[in-house]
């Protein structure tokens, strides 16, 4: 009779930027270790926002990459489309989720903006068929 398999584990919650939260499971006899917490020297505290460029103070910096990098950090990879400027640092889990919000804000801005250019643009093509219509140009060859 073969022993039984130790089957012990342990679960991590992880919070990702994006605010969705996703369980981790790891298997003592996979022997994969937490990350670790980041030293006190590799953490980016004097950054106030995320979203605005160091470089040329552009409002417009997002997230290329990103990974936990302990238990209240986040290692972040940066790019500023304005003057190219990227860069990698190490940041609270604060400074990330404040981040995240201008990032959800930015995002539904663009979402907005979309919707009344799509609204704009059919406006237009609704404005050029009546005219077709109203001067006889659209014929049964059109359909």
């Amino acid at each position: 009779m073969s022993p039984e398999p130790d089957n012990r584990h342990y679960v991590r919650r992880v919070v990702l930027p994006s605010g969705k939260t996703i369980e981790v499971v790891y298997f003592d006899d996979q022997a994969i270790a937490a990350p670790p917490e980041p030293r006190p020297d590799a953490v980016n505290e004097t950054v106030q926002d995320l979203h605005v460029c160091a470089s040329c103070e552009s409002d417009l910096v997002y997230p290329t990459e990103w990974d936990e990098a302990g238990s209240a950090h986040w290692e972040v990879t940066l790019r500023c489309p304005n003057c190219e400027w990227n860069g990698t640092g190490i940041f609270q889990q604060e400074l990330v989720e404040r981040f995240d919000e201008e990032l959800d804000r930015g995002t539904e801005a663009l979402v907005r903006d979309l919707k009344r250019l799509m609204h704009a643009n059919m406006e237009e093509e609704i404005d050029r068929f009546v005219q077709a219509l109203d001067h006889d140009l659209i014929l049964p060859e059109d359909f």
